[in-house]
């Protein structure tokens, strides 16, 4: 029984990567329906509610026993947080920047973030570079938008997922399992997306005891605190502030930097 339960399980994880797999040839070769965002960021498809039932089922499945397929934790992200995409649009358009960012559509891309790497060391935009430079990362890596029922949501779904790495930034986390769950939780907190919760629960499984035990009773309430102290997170034009002072901007916006507490390696 017990082999045949695991044999299940193999099934639809190779079947959840096959489903994201051909969703995004389809993408690809989706260019005849004028989308307003360049074809890197989303060629946007309709799916039946069953369609993308099944979708977060196999991304969850898959992105559980390999959280390395960043294509399956975004179609998790996408499928399941329709209602908090919403939720965001509506407190950007009720937010004066934010309705200059929905206006204007900034991308984070290589080309218009490399300024950052010419920024003095005391920036936000330097530490944005340092902090992208000392992990090989790049803006232009974050898969594509796939799954959001339009340009506008699309939007804001990409503009969620490329801000991530300012988040990183601002609130002094490292990208380990660590800190990539604290600060989750405190994007939870923020914008109630419900993978945020999903990834916590799923990182938390594979921390040690102790190291569980300090995410929850330490950088818990932590990130419970930073999220309902700082500015709204989607509603900030992050780019037009590269060329201020990285403990200016923090104050600017309510920052509250995560501790590093003893035993861990949470500094940048």
């Amino acid at each position: 029984m017990l082999t045949s339960r695991r044999s299940n399980v193999k099934l639809l994880f190779s079947q959840s990567r096959s489903l994201v797999s051909h969703v995004a040839k389809l993408d690809d070769s989706d260019t005849g329906r004028g989308n307003v965002l360049s074809s890197r960021t989303t060629s946007r498809l309709h799916y039946k509610p069953w369609q993308k039932v099944a979708i977060a089922f196999g991304s969850a499945l898959g992105a559980l026993m390999d959280p390395s397929r960043a294509d399956l934790v975004a179609a998790l992200g996408e499928t399941t947080g329709s209602l908090a995409f919403r939720n965001m649009l509506v407190r950007m358009k009720q937010s004066p920047e934010g309705r200059r960012i929905l206006a204007d559509r900034p991308r984070v891309t290589s080309t218009s973030v490399g300024h950052a790497w010419d920024l003095p060391d005391n920036t936000f935009g330097a530490a944005y570079a340092k902090f992208m430079g000392k992990r090989k990362f790049s803006p232009d890596d974050r898969p594509p938008v796939r799954f959001m029922d339009s340009e506008e949501l699309a939007y804001v779904a990409t503009r969620a997922r490329e801000v991530h790495d300012f988040w990183h930034v601002l609130f002094k986390l490292p990208t380990n399992l660590m800190g990539e769950s604290a600060l989750k939780m405190l994007e939870f907190q923020q914008i109630y997306l419900p993978m945020c919760f999903l990834s916590v629960v799923g990182g938390t499984m594979r921390l040690k005891p102790a190291q569980r035990d300090l995410l929850i009773h330490e950088y818990g309430p932590w990130a419970f605190k930073a999220g309902r102290s700082c500015s709204d997170l989607m509603c900030i034009y992050y780019e037009e502030n590269f060329h201020e002072d990285l403990n200016d901007v923090r104050n600017k916006w309510g920052i509250i930097p995560a501790p590093s507490f003893q035993g861990t390696k949470a500094v940048l």
